[in-house]
């Protein structure tokens, strides 16, 4: 968690939030029409995802489907972070949940695994 943290909050908490609570108004289109950070703490939607998609948000970066922009609203870290960091970050969101949460998340990553995996 110590490693996730450091990196978390070298990353990603200008943007999302030093305790995760994310940006202001997280929720409503800014003044160039997108979507600020959302929080990443237990009243964002961070924990509806399962590990597979957030490794690839945090990898790949992200546009909000609702961007007037064409840029991604975050940016992709796979060239700055190793596969192990990556992980790190993920892991210590997970501490940013409630137990519910991180139950509902680890069920949501367990059928991801299990659509993935052949038959």
């Amino acid at each position: 968690m110590t490693e996730g943290r450091r990196i978390y909050e070298q990353y990603c908490a200008a943007c999302h939030g030093w305790q995760g609570e994310g940006a202001a108004d997280w929720n409503k289109p800014d003044e160039k029409g997108e979507m600020p950070s959302p929080p990443h703490d237990e009243s964002g939607h961070t924990w509806r995802h399962s590990d597979a998609m957030l490794f690839r948000m945090i990898a790949e970066g992200w546009r909000h489907p609702f961007n007037k922009a064409d840029r991604m609203t975050m940016p992709a870290f796979r060239d700055i972070l190793i596969d192990q960091e990556i992980q790190s970050v993920i892991e210590y969101l997970k501490t940013l949940w409630t137990e519910d949460q991180r139950r509902y998340q680890q069920n949501e990553s367990q059928n991801s695994n299990q659509a993935q995996s052949p038959s």
